[in-house]
């Protein structure tokens, strides 16, 4: 893989909107390269800070255009490519100022996927996974333009965080419902 090529292929890209990607989608971009050849590249762009590794397998382009707040997000996306997510529990409640401890570095996610944890050149990702089904799922999310996940509205946000065991002592609960 040449770096110019490769460098052209990711500005395309960047065209488009996308600066994550996974090993796979990488793959299928410079498949004229052998595994070697490919494995090699990707390691010389990494080196050479066209790429940046966020976590085993998402690779970033931090040179893009398109490049925006929403990085980690877009990451979890990556990471669970497939399954249905969104952001709730803690990092939803935060936003919503109900919460007296704010997670600055931690995206709190639930998933129709595996649960786990990834610790990303961006923050830390926790997955929580949902048996809800994705119809159920759809009928109470708020879709918030230029962000790439949906988001729980408070009151889901709050059901999530019971519903999954966690702490709910951080809440305050008159913010809860007063809105």
């Amino acid at each position: 893989m040449k770096k110019s090529n490769a460098f052209s292929v990711l500005r395309e890209w960047d065209e488009n909107g996308r600066f994550v990607f996974t090993k796979q989608d990488l793959s299928k971009l410079f498949f004229k390269d052998s595994p070697k050849a490919f494995t090699e590249g990707i390691n010389r762009l990494v080196h050479e800070n066209l790429l940046v590794r966020a976590c085993r397998g998402i690779y970033v382009n931090p040179h893009a255009h398109s490049f925006d707040g929403y990085v980690i997000e877009r990451v979890a996306i990556a990471l669970r490519r497939g399954d249905y997510n969104y952001v709730s529990l803690e990092s939803m409640l935060s936003e919503y100022g109900v919460i007296s401890q704010i997670p600055i570095d931690r995206l709190t996610v639930m998933t129709t996927g595996r649960k786990g944890t990834f610790n990303t050149h961006y923050g830390v990702i926790e997955f929580t996974h949902t048996k809800q089904s994705v119809s159920e799922i759809l009928s109470f999310l708020q879709r918030i333009e230029e962000r790439p996940l949906p988001v729980a509205t408070r009151e889901i946000a709050w059901r999530d965080l019971k519903r999954v065991g966690r702490n709910i002592q951080m809440v305050n609960r008159a913010e809860l419902y007063d809105f």
